[in-house]
């Protein structure tokens, strides 16, 4: 039976997004890519505009909808922007923040999810070590209970939103190896002994800022623990399904996107008295191209879907992100190779989506962790 995922309300809102894009992003973003920055102030323009707050609960001043919602909100943002590093940035709370919906206190979420769902505050989620990524259980960072406190010590990288981020969810090791000895605290960046080590250049998402932190003998406060010590790990893994889900929509939105921008230049580029259009071997590879991308499209709604339904999707959404990112891989590469020698500039955008599209089958979890995933479960 044919499924219809997106009603009207989803339409009227991806109008809404494609509005506050055209407006608010367009104009900027070759400005944002040079700098690797954009501006905070947008923080506050996504929320007034109803963007930041999605998924979560009204009492928060968040949006409460569905995930057809949220996907819509991706799709359309990437279509409008073209740039996946922006999106991310500019979405770092949603995988920051919702540790702090499930574990934290009503006064905690007062004091960290309130202010950054008003683009009042920034926040980062602060997992990966110099010597831990995928392995989550082994992170080294330390905190010590110290009277009313924790001092904590150790380092970050890859930290998305790093370098400004007002609210850090931090996962730290309170007790002994594994899992069970990983704790989430919120440490605000003002707190002494809290620096960033540096800024991270990247291959891609230009636009996104991307740190490197150091923590020394930081005293946090032991009302931004996050649940019980010991929680950490159950906190982290809550999220990972709509973190891999958003990565997996966002490699299929870029192969989209990647595909109309090489339908239009094939259309208008010509070549030995024809446009590329008009010979075979694009017109195939064009069809290649959007086969790969409308299956990879119906898996996401798929598991989105089985999602939304309250079913366990642990498999089927690591096999949807690594079938999306390899799609996008390939489509993108394909999309360049149409494009010629101007898929190599800049001022294409097929040049961007080539390179920010190689992060998404790395971060969340990497196709190879996807695996290892995959097949305990078969």
């Amino acid at each position: 039976m044919y499924q219809e995922y997106f009603n009207e309300d989803h339409r009227i809102f991806r109008d809404s997004v494609g509005r506050f894009v055209e407006k608010e992003i367009k104009p900027n973003i070759e400005e944002w890519e040079e700098q690797e920055l954009f501006p905070l102030e947008l923080y506050k323009k996504a929320a007034d505009a109803g963007f930041q707050g999605l998924e979560y609960p009204e009492e928060y001043g968040g949006t409460p909808c569905d995930k057809f919602m949220m996907i819509a909100y991706i799709e359309e943002f990437v279509r409008s922007s073209g740039s996946t590093g922006l999106l991310s940035g500019l979405s770092s709370h949603t995988i920051a923040m919702p540790p702090v919906l499930n574990l934290g206190t009503a006064e905690q979420k007062q004091r960290f999810l309130v202010p950054v769902l008003r683009g009042e505050k920034v926040a980062a989620l602060g997992i990966t070590e110099p010597n831990a990524g995928s392995d989550v259980a082994n992170i080294r960072t330390r905190a010590v209970r110290d009277g009313d406190g924790y001092r904590v010590n150790g380092s970050k990288t890859f930290i998305t939103s790093g370098t400004r981020a007002n609210f850090l969810t931090t996962a730290v090791r309170t007790g002994g190896p594994g899992h069970k000895g990983v704790s989430l605290l919120v440490i605000d960046s003002a707190t002494p002994g809290f620096t960033v080590a540096k800024k991270i250049s990247k291959m891609g998402w230009h636009s996104s800022d991307t740190a490197e932190l150091s923590f020394e003998d930081c005293s946090v406060p032991v009302e931004n623990l996050l649940g019980a010590e010991g929680d950490g790990f159950r906190g982290i893994m809550i999220n990972f399904q709509n973190e891999r889900l958003s990565l997996a929509v966002q490699a299929h939105a870029t192969a989209q996107l990647a595909l109309e921008e090489s339908i239009k230049y094939a259309k208008t580029r010509e070549a030995f008295g024809t446009t590329l259009s008009g010979f075979q071997v694009i017109r195939h590879k064009l069809v290649d191209m959007a086969t790969k991308v409308e299956a990879s499209k119906e898996f996401n709604y798929r598991v989105a879907a089985r999602m939304e339904a309250g079913m366990d999707v642990t498999k089927e959404v690591s096999m949807a992100k690594n079938f999306a990112c390899e799609i996008c891989d390939k489509v993108v590469f394909d999309a360049v190779q149409i494009h010629g020698g101007y898929g190599y500039a800049r001022e294409y955008v097929v040049e961007r989506l080539y390179r920010d599209s190689r992060i998404l089958s790395i971060g969340g979890g990497t196709t190879e962790i996807m695996k290892e995933i995959i097949s305990k479960i078969m």
